[in-house]
């Protein structure tokens, strides 16, 4: 495995930009040591986060293109808004193009942009560590949202999903539905 994540990073760093990668290290690196704190599997958190933005270096245009053309399905949603669709294309390449045939891996990498109500441990992980990884600019709440992360799991996506609601609303920019129907879950979960 190890030689193989070798592998990957060489040509994960010759697809993306120069601060793209260096988020993925940073994203695989958080879940990894996420995945050490709360029992997941270490090596599929790290080549989840390894693979989470392997689509994300289109235009909207061409992620509409690649999609129709490779048959990964776009809701109404994801039209209007297309650069969400990075993370369903990541998810069939890193399928097609890695050879991850490991479910929870490309769901993991499929949500974790919107995520989704009742999300898996891993799923969690890679939507959390996408969003604390050390290279992210500070957003509000980081400090506490970095320490739920290792200790609790419902409260960090309630904080998260609130700034990133609360964001999208104040910059008066469309919320995908499964956004809102995630922070209503986790919410409940909380309460």
């Amino acid at each position: 495995m190890k030689d193989g994540i070798k592998e990957l990073q060489v040509l994960l760093k010759d697809t993306l930009d120069e601060d793209r990668y260096v988020h993925t290290i940073g994203v695989a690196y958080t879940a990894a040591s996420m995945a050490m704190c709360h029992g997941a599997d270490v090596d599929k958190a790290f080549l989840a986060g390894l693979l989470h933005d392997c689509a994300k270096c289109y235009t909207n245009d061409e992620y509409l293109q690649i999609c129709k053309e490779e048959g990964v399905p776009i809701s109404v949603f994801e039209y209007e808004n297309p650069f969400l669709l990075h993370a369903k294309l990541g998810a069939h390449y890193a399928k097609k193009k890695y050879g991850v045939d490991d479910t929870e891996i490309l769901s993991s990498i499929t949500y974790h942009t919107t995520g989704r109500p009742d999300m898996s441990l891993l799923e969690l992980i890679i939507y959390i560590a996408d969003y604390i990884e050390p290279g992210r600019r500070v957003l509000p709440h980081m400090e506490t949202i970095r320490a739920l992360a290792f200790s609790n799991l419902n409260k960090c996506m309630v904080l998260i999903l609130e700034n990133t609601i609360g964001y999208l609303k104040e910059k008066n920019r469309p919320i995908d539905q499964i956004t809102n129907d995630t922070y209503e879950f986790y919410k409940k979960q909380v309460s």
